[in-house]
């Protein structure tokens, strides 16, 4: 949900009227650019790109930063020292504490502080309030593993004078080669650079000085007055350094300017992906203007933007500082470990080795600029060499994705708001009516009292329990919104606790901030303290927030935070935090703190019952590095238009490669109304989607699928089918991206990082390690897509069979009733066939494996499987399994991938003889040999508890090659459990 200026009073009748008249009509809306800064209206941001164009456009530059040689030491993996910054003008120097850590995993760590002063020094602030030293816990927030460091790095003999060269990595294959004067670094693999530090001269660390009030110079007739020295006279501008305004505010700034800065090259590197969220292609576009290029840098500085538009580096809902660089065969990235307001530019420059040559032979050379507001300049890199390398390194760092539960990688029903509890009741009964299946139903705001949470409106939901009790019937949940603020008013107990506990965010003299929101005056949950961590962990026991059961789940929303009467529609950046921090220091961070206390409420509620087993479902809206740990994001306040559809697949895909595969939009578009077709088209879409759920702004008309009418009903129930009965697909993929940190939607570099034609493509992409390869349709009237295969190999259609062979690019027919989704040859892939109400109905459904048989004329996949809702699969309660084709010996086989335990648990034990009845009740092999033409059975055995069962036989159905379809058969009921061993032989 998004800013629209209300007030917090009931919709009253003339509203609802008013409502009800503009629900057949699709708003036009724009992104509200005077809202939100640009680069030359943010003081650090501008001061730095001027830094830039001044370094860059001097050939005699010399950067200011020197690594002093006597100060380096190298010990455990770790080299200190100090870098030395020369001031302008002055022979003053300020020295800052270097650290480069290098990390058994091959990731390498660059930490630049800056030394404490005491009073009398030159960078004593001049506020005896404000802390002295950088933010330094970003790391406490984010970083939970990989950083163990490596006992096998070491100094590097032979390193040319002036430099200190560090060896590390698999084998010692990566090398760091450290510059002193002026300091840079290169980093290696193999003897060749893969990414340079401060190669262009544009490290800039904004040091501590005392605020000098400069007197006010007498103006003189016809002339302005000046401050202190003109500006002609002064290396920097001081105009933002101790205050900025902007859209009527005014930002103090007791510490000064304290921004960081670095360039971060990748020498032949033509494509960037990553720092995640915009909307935006996947290949990040240059960002210093020109044809096809943005005039703006990428930002980062998670806001509540109502109306954003397509193809914008303008900042959104969230911040993940992770970049990667791809070339053939090659994978590098970096992650810029800093919550505060962070711009990166984007330029490319070319080189060849013969000046003759015209361009031809000449190679890319990816330059990136990365300016925030404060806190230390901390940067993690990682030198792949494969995209999973990085990918897997950085989720290290930062942790892979929640293992969700079942229910929620189902199909969610949203809108803002289904109006009463017997709605709600209404809903159900009619998708089961019109047989759509469905897991979840949500509420927005309009649950509440007068928008104060953990309560329910007694007009219109005074019979909470008795709902949930009915979605429960079918294994259905509920999910409701609490948002961060809370409304200011009396005789409201939970902002009474707030305010008598003080563990509200204070304003910049000490007070609770008050400002306004939803509810009207509100304020808001200082996350970042550990006692307003405890106090909202006891908000959600069930005698607490009454009405709530076992299957109520939780949306966090306008946790940017969204502050309808702040500077840029959030939170004043001279606010106080617990410990004394700024906001400005932690403000992609705010959001990721209020769903991790959501998150651990939800354990703690279930505590309360006895039933911490259970794991938490919660969404978020604004997100950092880290996030991915805690549950779902989506990409907020899309349009019903056809723009939209198109740049979520892009959206998502940045997503997934930025360790945060759980994400999806809004079906159907947040805004306005969807034609039927681009409805359906986007349900299509959505089936693909991690997150999958519509949703649909108060002022649109009703639009459930079952209102759409026919055909599209249909067409949607169609689509809703596939995604129920790939659920075992999706969900393996979901335990592969929280074991690795793989990305459940994954592009085509990913997939092919030897491709270099399909580095940009950003409009298909493989789910999981399926082999499935969807291109859904985003365009309006489109019959039909052309899709890309990379690979030489055997690719068939989905649905029927048809074969195409790559590398190529192959042209699909694709009607409305036609979703485009080809399966690659070499894969297996589970599946449950069985139409249910809900996923949890779908529990001890049969399995059905599709071998999809390759060039190679072998195939394999996995699955995985565990009770889908608790915890009790750390324990070893869990089927996990491999299946594989064999050609030489004409063979599938199921193998155990689960680790073998003498002892296994009461929970495994338990398991396994619950999901005994569980079997494979058909064999589906696609591009089936024409040997098998003759054959009418196939022998299969089994292996039950260590033992085989003996051999049996099964009915194999042949069915042969039409033009253009391959051949294909199917074992019908081969009597095998899913978790066993067993072989089927075809030969």
């Amino acid at each position: 949900m998004a800013v629209l200026g209300s007030d917090s009073r009931r919709w009253s009748g003339l509203l609802l009227i008013f409502v009800f008249l503009c629900s057949f009509i699709t708003p036009v809306v724009t992104v509200k650019h005077e809202n939100f800064k640009k680069c030359d209206q943010s003081g650090f941001c501008k001061r730095n790109r001027a830094y830039a164009d001044a370094a860059l456009s001097t050939s005699s530059w010399q950067a200011p930063y020197s690594l002093d040689p006597a100060s380096i030491k190298f010990d455990n993996g770790m080299l200190t020292g100090s870098v030395v910054k020369t001031i302008v003008n002055t022979a003053e120097t300020v020295r800052l504490p270097l650290t480069i850590a290098f990390y058994e995993s091959g990731t390498a760590r660059v930490t630049l502080d800056e030394e404490r002063r005491q009073k009398g020094d030159i960078v004593l602030r001049h506020d005896s309030k404000a802390k002295k030293q950088r933010y330094n816990e970003a790391e406490k927030w984010a970083i939970v593993g990989g950083t163990t460091l490596s006992q096998g790095a070491a100094t590097s003999k032979g390193a040319e004078k002036g430099t200190t060269n560090i060896s590390y990595g698999p084998a010692g294959t990566f090398e760091a080669v450290i510059r002193h004067s002026p300091f840079g670094i290169d980093f290696k693999r193999n003897g060749e650079t893969q990414i340079q530090f401060n190669n262009r001269g544009l490290l800039n660390v904004e040091h501590w000085r005392p605020k000098v009030e400069k007197p006010v110079e007498e103006k003189k007739e016809g002339e302005e007055a000046v401050v202190g020295e003109s500006a002609k006279d002064t290396e920097e501008d001081e105009g933002t350094w101790w205050d900025e305004s902007f859209g009527g505010s005014t930002d103090s700034k007791p510490k000064g300017p304290e921004a960081v800065a670095l360039d971060i090259s990748f020498p032949n590197y033509q494509h960037v992906f990553g720092v995640a969220e915009h909307a935006g292609p996947l290949s990040l576009k240059e960002t210093r203007g020109g044809d096809g290029k943005y005039s703006e840098p990428y930002r980062l500085y998670n806001s509540d933007v109502f109306e954003y538009e397509m193809d914008s580096p303008m900042t959104l809902y969230g911040a993940i500082p992770f970049m990667q660089a791809q070339k053939k065969d090659s994978t590098v990235g970096v992650f810029w470990l800093n919550a505060a307001e962070t711009w990166i530019d984007i330029t490319k420059s070319s080189s060849s080795t013969n000046p003759l040559s015209l361009g031809i032979g000449s190679k890319i050379t990816t330059n990136t600029h990365w300016i925030s507001e404060s806190g230390l300049l901390d940067v993690f890199i990682f030198l792949g060499p494969k995209p999973q390398d990085v990918v897997g390194a950085y989720t290290e760092l930062t942790g892979y994705t929640q293992l969700p539960q079942q229910f929620a990688i189902a199909y969610h029903q949203c809108r803002w708001n289904y109006v009463t509890d017997e709605d709600v009741r209404d809903v159900d009964r009619k998708f089961d009516k019109n047989r759509i299946p469905y897991d979840v139903i949500w509420l927005d705001i309009e649950y509440t009292e007068g928008k104060k949470y953990f309560t329910w409106d007694p007009d219109t939901f005074a019979n909470p329990l008795g709902m949930e009790k009915q979605l429960d019937e079918h294994e259905r949940k509920l999910v409701a919104i609490i948002d961060p603020h809370i409304k200011n008013e009396g005789n409201y107990p939970v902002v009474d606790e707030l305010k008598s506990k003080d563990l509200a965010v204070h304003n910049k003299d000490g007070n609770i901030y008050e400002g306004w929101c939803w509810p009207g005056s509100s304020h808001w949950v200082d996350c970042f303290n550990p006692a307003a961590h405890t106090w909202w962990k006891s908000l959600f026991r069930y005698d607490k927030f009454k009405g709530t059961a076992k299957n109520t789940w939780i949306w966090n929303d306008m946790n940017e935070p969204s502050v309808f009467n702040g500077p840029e529609t959030t939170m004043p950046k001279d606010n106080l935090h617990h410990g004394g921090w700024e906001h400005r220091d932690v403000h992609n961070i705010n959001g990721m703190t209020f769903q991790n206390a959501t998150y651990h409420a939800i354990l703690a509620r279930d505590k309360e019952e006895d039933k911490a087993n259970v794991r938490p479902f919660v969404l978020t809206r604004s997100f950092y590095s880290g996030s991915q740990r805690l549950g779902a994001m989506w990409t907020g306040d899309n349009q019903a238009a056809w723009p939209h559809l198109e740049a979520s697949i892009p959206m998502l895909l940045s997503m997934g490669i930025s360790g945060f595969p759980f994400a999806g939009a809004d079906v159907g578009g947040f805004f306005g109304n969807p034609s039927k077709e681009l409805l359906t088209r986007w349900y299509q879409a959505g089936a693909f989607y991690p997150f999958f759920r519509g949703h649909a702004h108060i002022d649109t008309r009703r639009r459930e699928p079952y209102l759409a009418g026919e055909p599209y009903t249909q067409i949607i129930t169609q689509a809703l089918r596939l995604r129920y009965s790939l659920l075992p697909a999706w969900y393996t993929a979901f335990h592969e991206a929280h074991t690795n940190g793989a990305p459940i939607l994954r592009p085509n570099y990913y997939v092919h990082p030897g491709d270099e034609k399909g580095f940009a493509i950003d409009d298909q992409f493989y789910v999981g390690s399926t082999g499935l390869l969807a291109k859904p349709v985003t365009t309006e009237g489109a019959d039909g897509v052309d899709i890309y295969l990379a690979d030489k190999e055997k690719y068939f259609d989905y649905f029927d069979y048809w074969m195409y062979e790559g590398p190529t690019t192959v042209s699909l027919a694709a009607s409305l009733d036609t979703i485009p989704l080809l399966m690659q040859g070499g894969h297996i892939i589970p599946r449950r066939d069985r139409p249910r109400r809900s996923s949890g109905l779908m529990r001890y459904d049969p399995f059905t494996l599709v071998v999809v048989i390759g060039n190679s004329g072998d195939a394999e996949g996995t699955l995985y499987l565990d009770d889908g809702e608790s915890f009790d699969y750390e324990e070893g309660a869990f089927i996990h399994r491999r299946f594989e084709y064999k050609s030489a010996t004409s063979t599938l086989m199921s193998e155990d991938l689960a680790a073998a335990s003498a002892s296994p648990s009461r929970k495994t034990k338990d398991y396994l003889k619950a999901m005994e009845k569980v079997r494979v009740e058909k064999v589906i092999v696609v591009g089936a040999p024409e040997s098998w033409k003759s054959k009418k059975e196939v022998e299969v055995s089994e292996e039950l508890a260590g033992k085989s069962s003996g051999t049996k036989s099964a009915e194999l159905e042949w069915h042969g090659k039409e033009e253009g379809k391959a051949a294909w058969a199917v074992v019908r009921d081969p009597g095998i459990q899913i978790g066993a061993g067993w072989k089927i032989s075809f030969a």
